[in-house]
């Protein structure tokens, strides 16, 4: 089970998300976790609880986004806290594309991920 103690697991855990390889990157999360999305009804957007739940999540975004990505742009671990920058990008089934730079802010338990919290600008869709 990896664990995220450096930069450089984040950058794995990212490599994972980029190869849309849900079981590598749900190795990375406590079966617990939550993960608070960049969209939804409430303050933290929508709240996915579960690791069954957030990797059905991500495999929902590769469905309607079948070139989804997160081009790393820097990575920090300290203690139990963790943050990945990165700029989103991906094409819908109608052709507009997004391009955004975004955020996830992470806490972390012996390693793993038990919370998620993802902010990205908000960015209309490009033609």
């Amino acid at each position: 089970m990896p664990r995220i103690t450096s930069p450089n697991d984040l950058a794995d855990l990212f490599d994972a998300f980029n190869r849309h390889d849900v079981a590598a990157i749900m190795a990375f999360f406590d079966e617990n976790c939550v993960f608070d999305t960049v969209a939804g009804p409430e303050v933290h957007g929508t709240r996915i609880e579960g690791s069954d739940a957030i990797a059905k999540a991500f495999e929902g975004v590769w469905t309607a986004m079948p070139d989804a990505r997160w081009d790393h742009r820097d990575h920090l671990v300290q203690d139990d806290r963790a943050v990945s920058e990165w700029t989103f990008s991906g094409t819908a089934a109608d052709g507009s594309r997004i391009e955004a730079q975004g955020a996830d802010l992470f806490r972390l338990k012996d390693g793993q991920i038990v919370h998620k919290q993802a902010l990205r600008k908000q960015r209309p869709p490009l033609a």
